[in-house]
């Protein structure tokens, strides 16, 4: 079952990783520049983020096997309709339906997990999930550049078919405890409103520069998205079992930490997705240089993720969550001094090491007060909300990117962006300052309830949101 749980994930986070890197060459192959680049990202995200949710109750209505097989076949499906598109809307429509079967990966893989093993059992077997999602991250940059570079980019979409029909086979042939709750009623009324609610400001961010705020293409579907999101609001407040309960955020650390998560994640993709833009369309580097470019943030928190997570269990999280993204946002700072041509080394290197070890120090703290700040029994409903934040998140990020780039890429616009994502990180450092509270240290009840290590076992499920 860890093997499957595994596989299903790693399908996910390595889709997600690989994408940045083919950016600039499925737009000289199919046209639509900057605005097909954003929308090959964005339609899997505003998918993903909002339907994350709904695919947590799916699973409990119908069994976590039956949704990871859906969502395994579904991925396959649209990776193929990916690597074969003929035209960059071909492209976006799969794209958006991949995102749909994505997000029935994570959570039932994680689900699988929680069902098949028992406490002790459980915490080695999310370890083991995080470190195979961790070599997703790191690799599919990697391999994507190489496959662009030699093959083409469309192979970044068919290295998926093999680890699924592997983890499809492995369902097949292992006998797989299947869960289902009763009395779980899906919201179907809130998802409907959630995607339309994201859709409709996301398309009017992306596509103003094409027509303009005047127009009613812009207009209208911003106006309605608005409508949706106000809807999908009032339902989660009337809704008898709603997809996102908000009491939730009348927990103070709760409704903080994802604010700030709002701010952290939504810089973290936008600056991954303009460095790899950047390196390659207007400094020239190649795929897989512009892969590499960005290796020692893996390596980094790989290093320190843990040991800072240790040490915001020992002394709380508040500072760390402050401090770590102003260190991050002051290495996007230090990337203002890049020039053309561009030199690596010094100037970008620096600042890319200052913000791997600022978000080392942000992530671990970041989840464990999240978690921390609810319940057991919501532990799952939070992190699923926290999940989705985060997407969401990152969708508006790269749906902003063309209004403050002004359509097209270069030094001043890459300048621009990388300002917007050292505010963003250095706001979330506020945020965190102000808001979060560090929990009362109780010496002997901690060292009873190994308060450490659940922060260490939180961040490992949250990571891979990245």
């Amino acid at each position: 079952m860890l093997w499957i749980a595994i596989l299903a994930s790693f399908v996910s986070f390595l889709d997600g990783s690989v994408i940045n890197v083919a950016l600039p060459a499925i737009s000289r192959e199919l046209g639509g520049g900057l605005t097909t680049q954003q929308w090959v990202v964005d339609a899997y995200l505003i998918t993903l983020g909002s339907l994350i949710l709904v695919a947590g109750s799916l699973s409990d209505v119908l069994g976590r096997v039956l949704v990871l097989r859906a969502g395994l076949i579904g991925f396959g499906a649209t990776s193929v309709m990916c690597a074969l598109a003929p035209t960059a809307d071909w492209l976006v429509l799969a794209r958006a339906l991949q995102g749909v079967a994505g997000a029935l990966l994570v959570p039932s893989s994680l689900a699988l997990i929680t069902s098949n093993f028992d406490e002790a059992p459980r915490a080695k077997a999310i370890g083991q999930w995080t470190a195979g999602t961790t070599v997703a991250f790191i690799a599919g940059p990697l391999l994507g550049g190489v496959l662009v570079d030699s093959v083409g980019w469309r192979w970044i979409f068919g290295i998926n078919v093999l680890p699924i029909a592997v983890t499809l086979y492995l369902l097949a042939v292992l006998p797989a405890k299947d869960v289902r709750k009763k009395g779980v009623r899906i919201d179907y009324a809130g998802a409907v409103l959630c995607v339309l609610g994201l859709a409709g400001p996301v398309y009017a961010l992306i596509e103003q520069g094409n027509y303009g705020w005047g127009s009613p293409l812009i207009l209208t579907p911003l106006t309605l998205g608005i409508l949706c999101l106000a809807g999908f609001i009032w339902r989660e407040r009337t809704a008898h079992q709603p997809l996102l309960p908000l009491s939730l955020f009348s927990v103070r650390n709760f409704a903080v930490g994802n604010v700030a998560t709002a701010f952290i994640y939504a810089a973290l993709s936008i600056g991954g997705f303009i460095i790899v833009l950047f390196l390659q369309q207007v400094a020239g580097f190649p795929a897989t240089m512009a892969a590499l470019a960005l290796l020692p943030v893996s390596i980094v928190n790989i290093l320190l993720a843990s040991w800072f997570g240790a040490l915001a269990g020992r002394f709380g999280p508040r500072w760390f969550m402050a401090l770590g993204p102003a260190l991050a946002g002051g290495g996007y700072l230090l990337m203002l001094a890049s020039e053309i041509p561009v030199d690596y080394w010094t100037e970008l290197m620096p600042g890319i090491l200052l913000f791997a070890v600022g978000l080392s120090a942000t992530v671990a703290p970041l989840t464990a007060a999240i978690l921390g700040s609810v319940s057991e029994e919501q532990a799952g409903i939070g992190s699923a909300v926290n999940n989705a934040v985060s997407r969401v998140a990152g969708l508006i990020g790269i749906a902003l990117v063309g209004l403050v780039v002004g359509g097209k890429l270069g030094l001043d616009g890459f300048h621009r962006m990388v300002g917007v994502t050292a505010v963003l990180l250095i706001l979330g450092g506020i945020v965190s300052a102000v808001g979060i509270q560090n929990p009362p240290r109780r010496p002997a009840l901690r060292a009873r309830q190994k308060v450490p290590s659940q922060g260490t076992r939180s961040y490992r499920i949250f990571r891979p949101h990245r």
